[in-house]
């Protein structure tokens, strides 16, 4: 597991993770950013004025900041942000009932970004993922996801990557059949975690949710379990995709 380093700056580590925010989520204000980061609104002011300066970051006239021309190539739908609002209480539920750390995960491109993280309290678990991204063709939520997506659409994407495009498809189609994903240490040595498709409306951002555990604590035997516990959970964030759409 990739844990923080002993010796972590930490107005770093808020500025790079604030950085991330813009790029993955949408527009933020400074008391929003603040409330993300758990720091003062002071705080949250002078980070966002530096990555200003470093066009990492623009201040829109309603105040409200965005993605600079760093990072705005490959900026994820403001969208993205109500998801993450509508999806953490079904994630908190999610991790109570079976005592695993869940993640909301939005494919953008070739990439599985983590938009929300619930940590589950065992001494030995998964921690959070906000903010990081992992190949969406490894990942569980962002195979659950690209599943979920046209054929083409993925031979496209993946047409010139040195992924093998054939096996990638007949692996998507056996997830579609199944319903879930399940990523086997693929991208981190331990972690062992079974993802499901959140469904949404034409143009949203693909989402997926997943649950993520030490690879020595993964029971194949409770894996039904843990499918319909994701399954579940998914369909309610889904339909509050769709009532937020609607409203």
């Amino acid at each position: 597991m990739k844990n923080k380093p002993a010796y972590g700056i930490d107005s770093v580590d808020h500025a790079l993770h604030l950085a991330l925010l813009l790029q993955q989520e949408g527009a933020l204000r400074v008391t929003d950013a603040a409330q993300r980061l758990g720091v003062a609104r002071s705080t949250a002011h002078r980070l966002l004025t530096m990555l200003v300066y470093r066009d990492f970051a623009e201040q829109q006239p309603d105040r409200r900041y965005v993605a600079g021309a760093v990072l705005r190539r490959a900026t994820v739908p403001e969208p993205a942000a109500l998801l993450r609002r509508a999806a953490l209480p079904h994630l908190q539920r999610l991790t109570e009932r079976t005592g695993e750390t869940s993640n909301l995960v939005l494919v953008v491109a070739d990439e599985a970004r983590f938009a929300a993280t619930v940590e589950c309290d065992k001494t030995l678990r998964v921690g959070d993922r906000e903010s990081r991204a992992l190949p969406a063709h490894l990942a569980s939520g962002g195979r659950a996801a690209l599943a979920a997506r046209d054929p083409d659409a993925v031979r496209e994407l993946y047409d010139e990557s040195g992924v093998d495009v054939e096996a990638l498809l007949r692996d998507l189609a056996r997830i579609r059949r199944q319903g879930f994903a399940v990523n086997d240490q693929k991208t981190e040595t331990g972690v062992t975690a079974i993802g499901c498709v959140v469904d949404g409306p034409p143009g949203a951002p693909s989402a997926a949710i997943s649950l993520a555990m030490p690879t020595v604590r993964y029971d194949r035997h409770r894996l039904g379990e843990w499918v319909r516990e994701l399954t579940t959970t998914a369909a309610r964030i889904a339909e509050e995709r769709r009532t937020g759409e609607a409203d």
